[in-house]
C-alpha cells in the first residue's frame, strides 16, 4: 500500500459568510417551470371504493400535526379546491406539505413572477377584518359573513336593519308590511363565476349577534309565527294562507308578482355557488412553461456543493466550469480576448425565484500564448444562502464574441437539511487550489468559503503533475464535557475503482488535531504523482467515540497524464 505525502489543517468556519456581489438579471427570460404532480397516490386510490377512500382520507388527516390541520382547518377552508383538499392529505411528508402551501398561494398570485403575492396579503387582511368586526361568540372568519367577506371581498353596497323594524316587503315578494329580525343585505355588482347584481341575506334570528345566510328572504320576518300579523297581501285578501308558507317549498307560490330570480331553484342556485371555493383566477403553474429549449452549443460543466450555515440556512455554491477550447477568441491589440455572459436562476418547485446572478468570464491572453490554453478550462463560482428543500437550477450561457454560441442546463437540486443532533458533514470538495485569504477578504468573493479560497474542479479532473486539495466539514460531533473536545476517529480511504484496491489509508485521531471542536474542518493536499492515470474513489469514514456513531462521505476523481 503505497504512502503518499499528505497535509492537513484543521480550523473553524467563521460564523458569518459574506456571498458573492450579483447584479439581478431582467433581460434574460428563463421560463417558470414546476414539478409534475406526482401520480401515486392517485393511482394509488384508483382501485379502492368511495368509502375506503373516505376511510383513508380521515386517516391521513388524523396523522397530520397541529400545523397542517390549522392551516386546512382555519387558513384555507373557503377557498382550497376539494381536489386540493385531496392531493393536500394524501401527501407523505412534511417536505411535500410545505411545497404544495407554496404552490397553492403561487397558483393564486396575480403576478407569479413577483416574490410579492398580493392575494395571499389580501386574503390574510380579510381574516383579520372578519375576525375584528362579525366575532359573536366565535372567531369572525367561522361567520357567514365571515366567510363571505373573506370570498369575496366587501360588497359594494351594505344595508343594516335592527330589530323590529317595519319592512314594507317588494310586491314580488308577495308586498304586506311585517316587523324583523336584526338582518343585512350584501349586494356585489358583479361576482366572477356567479354573475352580476348578487343579493345576499344575513338574517339574526336569535338576537344574538349570529348572522346566518339564507335563502328565503322571509327569514328575517319576526312575525311569521304569529297568527295574523305580518301577512302578505294575497293573505289579507284570503287567496292565501299563512301555513303556505311552511307547507310549499317554494314560498313565491302565493306572490302575485313572482320573478325568475324569486324561483327556489335560482337561489338554491345562488346559495350553492357562493359557498362553492372561488375559481382560480390564474393560470397554474404547470400549465405556464412556454419554452423547454435546451442550447449546446457552448458546452460547460456544472457542480453544486452544500455547506451548512445553520439549521435553517445551507452555504450552496456552484461552480461553472467552461473548457477554454469553447470559447470564441478575437484580437485585440495583440492580445486574444474571450468573453461569457452567463445568467443563471434558482428558484423553488413552484417556479418561484429565490436567487438570481449573472456575471461574465473573461479571458486576456497574449496572441503566442493562446495555443498553451487549449486543454485549460475557465471557472466562474457563486455562493447562494438556501432553505433545505428542493430546487430548480437554470443556467444560460452566452459567448459575447458569437451569438449562436450558447449553453444551458436545466437541473433540479435537494439542499440537505443539517440538523444540529445527528452527526453529517458537507460535501467534499475535490480542488486545484486552497488557500488561506486576507482578513478582510474573508466570506467575500468567489470561491471563498470562510476564511479560505477552495476552487472545486468541476468533473474532478487532475493532471498527476498536480496536488489535489480536500476540503469537508464535519457537523455535530459530541463534546466530552470535561476536556471540551470530541473524541472522534477520521478513516482516510483512497481505492482505484477498476478493482477496488486501497491505495492509501490512514487513520487520525480528532484528539491529536489543533482546534477539535463539535465542527471542525478538514483539509488536506494529495500530490497525485504516484498515482497512475485511472478513476479512484476517496471516503472518509467520521466516527464519533463518544456517540457511537459515523457517517461516510465520498466523492470521485480521475487521474491523467
Amino acid at each position: 500500500m503505497a504512502s503518499l505525502p499528505m497535509s492537513v489543517r484543521v480550523s473553524f468556519p467563521p460564523s458569518r459568510f459574506l456571498l458573492l456581489p450579483v447584479v439581478l438579471a431582467s433581460a434574460l427570460a428563463i421560463p417558470v417551470w414546476a414539478q409534475a404532480p406526482k401520480a401515486g397516490p392517485q393511482q394509488q386510490q384508483s382501485h379502492l371504493t368511495p368509502k375506503q377512500q373516505r376511510k383513508q382520507l380521515q386517516k391521513r388527516y388524523k396523522e397530520l400535526s397541529k400545523t397542517y390541520k390549522k392551516w386546512l382547518d382555519e387558513d384555507v377552508p373557503y377557498i382550497i379546491t376539494p381536489q386540493e383538499r385531496k392531493a393536500f392529505l394524501m401527501l407523505s411528508n412534511d417536505e411535500e406539505r410545505d411545497q404544495f402551501i407554496e404552490a397553492f398561494w403561487q397558483r393564486r398570485n396575480p403576478d407569479p413572477d413577483s416574490s410579492y403575492n398580493s392575494f395571499k396579503e389580501e386574503y390574510y387582511r380579510r381574516i383579520a377584518y372578519a375576525n375584528e368586526h362579525f366575532a359573536n361568540g366565535v372567531q369572525g372568519w367561522r361567520t357567514d359573513r365571515g366567510r363571505i367577506y373573506i370570498e369575496y371581498g366587501p360588497p359594494d353596497e351594505r344595508q343594516e336593519h335592527t330589530a323590529g323594524e317595519t319592512w314594507n316587503r317588494p310586491m314580488d315578494l308577495g308586498g304586506g308590511t311585517t316587523t324583523t329580525f336584526p338582518w343585512e343585505k350584501w349586494r356585489y355588482r358583479y361576482i366572477p363565476g356567479i354573475g352580476e347584481n348578487v343579493e345576499l341575506e344575513f338574517v339574526d334570528q336569535c338576537m344574538c349577534g349570529d348572522f346566518r345566510l339564507t335563502m328565503n328572504p322571509n327569514d328575517k320576518d319576526a312575525l311569521v309565527n304569529t297568527p295574523g300579523a305580518g301577512l302578505t297581501m294575497y293573505e289579507q285578501m284570503g287567496l292565501a294562507s299563512k301555513n303556505d308558507r311552511f307547507m310549499n317549498a317554494d314560498h313565491m307560490a302565493y306572490s302575485p308578482f313572482p320573478t325568475d330570480e324569486d324561483n327556489e331553484f335560482t337561489r338554491l342556485d345562488l346559495y350553492t355557488k357562493i359557498l362553492r371555493p372561488p375559481k382560480i383566477k390564474y393560470k397554474d403553474l404547470s400549465e405556464a412553461v412556454s419554452h423547454n429549449i435546451i442550447y449546446n452549443t457552448l458546452p460547460f460543466a456544472f457542480r453544486t456543493d452544500f455547506v451548512k450555515i445553520t439549521d435553517d440556512t445551507v452555504l450552496t455554491p456552484f461552480t461553472i466550469q467552461i473548457p477554454d477550447r469553447n470559447m470564441v477568441f478575437k484580437e485585440n491589440d495583440g492580445v486574444q480576448q474571450a468573453r461569457v455572459n452567463i445568467f443563471g436562476r434558482i428558484s423553488t418547485m413552484t417556479g418561484r425565484t429565490v436567487d438570481t446572478f449573472e456575471n461574465a468570464v473573461k479571458l486576456d491572453i497574449p496572441a503566442e500564448l493562446l495555443p498553451q490554453y487549449t486543454n485549460q478550462s475557465s471557472r466562474y463560482w457563486h455562493g447562494a444562502l438556501l432553505k433545505p428543500g428542493r430546487y430548480r437550477v437554470d443556467l444560460v450561457l452566452k459567448d459575447v464574441n458569437s451569438p449562436d454560441h450558447m449553453g444551458s442546463i436545466r437541473r433540479a437540486i435537494t439542499v440537505p437539511r443539517f440538523t444540529d443532533t445527528h452527526l453529517a458533514t458537507s460535501t467534499i470538495m475535490l480542488a486545484d487550489e486552497i488557500e488561506r485569504v486576507p482578513a478582510r477578504q474573508v466570506g467575500a468573493g468567489e470561491f471563498v468559503v470562510g476564511d479560505t479560497k477552495i476552487r472545486p474542479v468541476v468533473g474532478a479532473t487532475f493532471h498527476r503533475n498536480q496536488a489535489m486539495g480536500i476540503w469537508f466539514q464535519v457537523y455535530n460531533l459530541k463534546v466530552d464535557p470535561k476536556t471540551r473536545r470530541p473524541e472522534a476517529t477520521l478513516d482516510w480511504q483512497i481505492s482505484r475503482m477498476s478493482d477496488n484496491k486501497v491505495i492509501f489509508q490512514q487513520t487520525e485521531k480528532a484528539t491529536k488535531l489543533s482546534n477539535a471542536a463539535e465542527q471542525m474542518t478538514l483539509e488536506k493536499r494529495l500530490p497525485l504523482a504516484s498515482l497512475q492515470p485511472g478513476n479512484y474513489r476517496i471516503s472518509v469514514r467520521v466516527t464519533d467515540d463518544l456517540a457511537n456513531t459515523s457517517v461516510q462521505p465520498e466523492s470521485t476523481f480521475t487521474v491523467v497524464q
